[in-house]
């Protein structure tokens, strides 16, 4: 059959490049990086690649995908970074050297599991700074919490606070947002009577403030995950000039099944379609058309495809074909040709998770 499609390629070496780009550039400004592999969800070529290039530990939200890094071999510290079940608190505290936590309750259970396992397992409280996730938005209840660990908890080590900016409510990692937390801290450090580890100021959109060189000097840590595999949002949502990173690392390609010419507005009563939408059409009269034998139950939301040709558009998709618009395609698109496409995350999060989805590093 030769190469079957779809397939999503991962060049690695410019993933790699990615990597060690990021980590030498926080590095320059007293920042470790925690290398964030769930958006491809957790393959472990890409794990190791965050290894090889050199992040300080590796993170992810699932536990899965921690244990399949530890399987091919990594040997960094592994980070949870959601805030975990008490279902989960036994398998937290075997994979994981740490995790962000935001509720006593757990706190107190993986204590009590670490103390099982004999095991010290650091935690990162989370402060709320207004993006309304996780956190604790009474930053005295934060304050107490982390003197109760201090004084009672033999088995849970506080190793700093953290905040989430930017994945929720949009909020901007701005100077003096990562300064509220920085000042935060030093409460923690006063009522404790020692210095924090670290002081973790957000994810992939505080690198605005590593290329601004703006970044508050007691920030030590920043979770990255969407700004080493793509590096997108820094450039199309903030316009930061992000062109010292690769941008080409994945490549979905699709084969064609069908190039007909067709109508552009449905012929009959319209309804809804295969996921319960009705959408919205502009009748553009007979125009050329291909289909390509991929779906929304493989990527996502067919407007996130960014097509790499000029001249094709994506028009939609149904769960096992998307519609592309080639009538002013610079090629003649036949039957069993492939078209490449460019991904966004939340593309690149479904496309490793679909198992139709051929996954091949390059």
């Amino acid at each position: 059959m030769g190469e079957r499609y779809p397939r999503l390629e991962i060049n690695l070496a410019h993933l790699k490049h990615n990597v060690a780009t990021i980590v030498e550039k926080c590095g320059s400004q007293g920042v470790q990086v925690m290398g964030v592999i769930k958006g491809a969800n957790g393959l472990p070529e890409v794990a190791k690649t965050f290894d090889e290039g050199g992040v300080a530990m590796i993170a992810s939200s699932r536990l899965e995908q921690i244990e399949d890094a530890i399987n091919a071999g990594i040997e960094k510290p592994m980070v949870m970074i959601r805030i975990p079940m008490l279902s989960e608190v036994e398998d937290v505290i075997r994979l994981t050297d740490m995790s962000l936590n935001s509720e006593l309750e757990v706190i107190k259970a993986l204590n009590a599991e670490a103390r099982r396992q004999g095991k010290l397992h650091k935690v990162i409280l989370m402060a709320e700074m207004g993006d309304l996730r996780e956190g604790y938005w009474d930053h005295e209840e934060l304050i107490e919490v982390a003197e109760y660990i201090e004084n009672k908890l033999i088995n849970i080590q506080l190793a700093g606070i953290g905040t989430n900016v930017g994945c929720y409510g949009a909020i901007l990692p701005t100077v003096d947002k990562l300064e509220e937390l920085v000042e935060l801290a030093e409460k923690v450090e006063q009522r404790l009577g020692r210095e924090l580890e670290y002081i973790a100021g957000g994810a992939t959109s505080s690198l605005m403030r590593i290329w601004d060189g703006n970044i508050p000097k007691r920030v030590n840590l920043l979770r990255v995950g969407e700004g080493i595999l793509l590096s997108r949002d820094m450039e199309v949502f903030y316009n930061y000039d992000v062109s010292e990173i690769c941008r080409d690392v994945f490549r979905l390609k699709a084969e064609v099944i069908e190039v007909k010419d067709k109508p552009t507005y449905p012929i009959g009563t319209i309804a809804v379609d295969a996921f319960g939408h009705t959408p919205v059409y502009v009748d553009r009269g007979i125009r050329r058309r291909a289909l390509i034998a991929v779906g929304k139950v493989d990527y996502g939301a067919p407007e996130d495809l960014l097509p790499m040709e000029e001249g094709i558009e994506v028009l939609g998709a149904s769960s096992d074909h998307t519609i592309i618009d080639v009538e002013d395609a610079a090629r003649d698109f036949k039957v069993g040709d492939i078209m490449t496409f460019d991904v966004c995350y939340a593309t690149l999060v479904y496309l490793t998770s679909s198992r139709n989805v051929r996954i091949v590093c390059v």
